[in-house]
C-alpha cells in the first residue's frame, strides 16, 4: 500500500492510496473525510473521495483507509460490510498533546479506536503511521498491527522510526466471526432506512 497525490482530469487533486500486487495496481482509494481543524487543512489543497469498497487480493478481502477516514466508524463499517477481512490504513498524524506517563494522548485514543474497530468487526487492522519531523511539526509515529480479537499483535513506540512485523494467521478471522458473529448479524435493511431519513431531514 502506497499513499501519494493523485492528480485527476480538471486539475483536481486527491490524498490518495494504492494497493499493488504481482507489480500492478489492484485498488485505488482516494480519501473520503478531509480534516480542517488544528493544524490540518486538507480541504484547501485536496478535492474528497466518495466511496469505501473492499476488493479481493491473494490474502483475502481488503478495504483501504487514510487517517481521518477512520476517525469516522462509518468507514469501517462500510468496508467490513463490503467482506473486508483486513484493513490497511495509513496515516499522518501530527504529536499533539502529552498525557503522563502514557505518552502521546492522540496515540493512546487512536489505539483503542483500532482495537475497538479490529473487535467490532472481526477483522485485522494494519496502520502505518508517519514518523519524524517537517517543517517543525513532529508526526508521533507508532504504527501498529491489530488480531481480530481486538489484542494488540505489534507495534512501534512514539517517535520511534522503525517498522514493525507481524506473522498474521487468516484463519484468527474466521474463528473470531464464528465466535462472535456480530457482522452475520448485522442489518442493514433499518441502517439504511434511517440513514435516508436523516439524509432527507438534513436535506431539508
Amino acid at each position: 500500500m502506497v499513499g501519494f497525490v493523485e492528480a485527476s482530469d480538471g486539475a483536481r487533486f486527491y490524498n490518495a492510496a494504492i494497493y499493488l500486487e504481482g507489480g500492478e495496481i489492484l485498488h485505488r482509494h482516494r480519501k473520503v473525510y478531509l480534516p480542517a481543524y488544528g493544524l490540518l487543512d486538507e480541504y484547501r489543497y485536496f478535492a474528497r473521495g466518495d466511496r469505501f469498497r473492499a476488493f479481493d487480493t491473494r490474502f483475502g478481502r481488503v478495504g483501504l483507509a487514510i487517517c481521518e477516514d477512520l476517525w469516522h466508524p462509518s468507514a469501517p463499517y462500510l468496508l467490513a460490510m463490503d467482506g473486508a477481512q483486513t484493513l490497511l490504513c495509513v496515516s499522518n498524524s501530527p504529536l499533539r498533546g502529552v498525557s503522563q506517563p502514557e505518552g502521546p494522548d492522540a496515540m493512546l485514543t487512536w489505539e483503542r479506536l483500532l482495537r475497538a474497530y479490529a473487535q467490532l468487526f472481526g477483522q485485522h487492522v494494519l496502520d502505518a503511521h508517519r514518523v519524524g519531523f517537517e517543517d517543525g511539526v513532529d508526526f508521533r509515529g507508532g504504527s501498529m498491527v491489530t488480531g481480530p480479537s481486538g489484542r494488540l499483535i505489534a507495534r512501534a513506540g512514539p517517535l520511534e522510526e522503525t517498522v514493525p512485523t507481524a506473522r498474521i494467521d487468516p484463519g484468527d478471522v474466521r474463528r473470531e466471526r464464528t465466535s462472535r458473529p456480530l457482522l452475520r448479524d448485522e442489518d442493514v435493511e433499518p441502517t439504511l432506512a434511517e440513514l435516508t431519513r436523516i439524509g432527507t431531514a438534513r436535506r431539508g
